[in-house]
């Protein structure tokens, strides 16, 4: 019950921010939230609709594409979320005063979405927007990219598109309000500024936690062997992953086993096959 209250008390504040923020100010952001924003000036049907059916396209691909398993995880927000951002849209409410400068507009909703996302993240949930679309993209056809490069060619492509609605000084917010909320998210999940994560788990329940990471969360990880101070040999987990699977992966296992022991360590650099990570000669070069 506590899980779904606090993913319940981010969306509303995502979808405040959204609509007593964001659209009253004319600004757009990325994403499929700038997607649907964009698409309303051009076909003139409210936003909230066309997020609605962009959300449940992006559940079918993920279903068809990715599996039952990645389907799964993001039903749920992408049934209810749309419908909390329809509500909010009918308030017509400013919450920024007139008057007040656009850069601080920005700093505002980067605050309040960031902190929404964070906390529906924290909880090991996924709303299905373009992090999903980029996964799905990345199945089909990108195999040259990596999925953060794939969820940046999105971003773009939505940014530029935005042009034909919003003047190049409003797209330039844009990339205030992604780099704000990208900083309170990382703050929300982790009190700091970590991309990738070394997770370190160690459970006696580790055969639950390995078929967890295999079946449901396909999380890539390898094994070595620890000792405890009573002299027991005991399995450990290690794996390096982007920070919002990390948190998913965090509430999952504490889940399987509540008294696993899960050590976070801040990764400044990685490499390897993993779709997040980059090659050794972008590392190097």
């Amino acid at each position: 019950m506590r899980q779904y209250l606090t993913v319940l008390v981010g969306c509303i504040i995502q979808a405040f921010a959204i609509s007593c923020i964001l659209k009253p100010n004319d600004l757009v952001v990325a994403g499929i939230t700038g997607w649907a924003i964009v698409l309303e000036h051009w076909i003139h049907i409210p936003y909230t609709y066309i997020y609605y059916v962009t959300v449940l396209c992006i559940l079918l691909s993920a279903y068809l594409v990715l599996g039952k398993r990645a389907a799964k995880r993001i039903v749920f927000l992408s049934l209810m979320y749309p419908l909390l951002l329809i509500v909010a849209n009918a308030l017509s409410f400013n919450f920024i005063d007139e008057g007040t400068e656009k850069i601080v507009i920005c700093v505002f909703y980067g605050v309040f979405m960031g902190f929404g996302t964070g906390l529906v993240l924290k909880e090991g949930f996924s709303q299905g927007s373009s992090d999903t679309l980029a996964k799905v993209i990345h199945k089909l056809w990108g195999h040259g990219l990596t999925l953060p490069q794939m969820m940046l060619a999105i971003d773009v492509f939505i940014l530029l598109i935005s042009l034909t609605v919003f003047s190049k000084v409003t797209v330039l917010y844009a990339l205030i309000i992604q780099f704000t909320y990208s900083k309170v998210i990382s703050f929300v999940l982790f009190g700091g500024n970590m991309r990738i994560v070394k997770m370190v788990i160690i459970s006696k329940n580790v055969e639950a936690i390995k078929q967890l990471l295999d079946d449901e969360l396909e999380v890539g990880y390898s094994l070595d062997y620890v000792v405890n101070k009573k002299g027991e040999v005991m399995e450990r987990i290690i794996s390096v992953l982007p920070f919002r699977d990390a948190a998913q992966t965090r509430e999952r296992a504490q889940q399987v086993d509540p008294n696993v022991f899960i050590n976070f360590v801040p990764t400044l650099e990685a490499w390897g096959k993993d779709s997040f990570l980059q090659k050794r000669e972008e590392a190097v070069g």
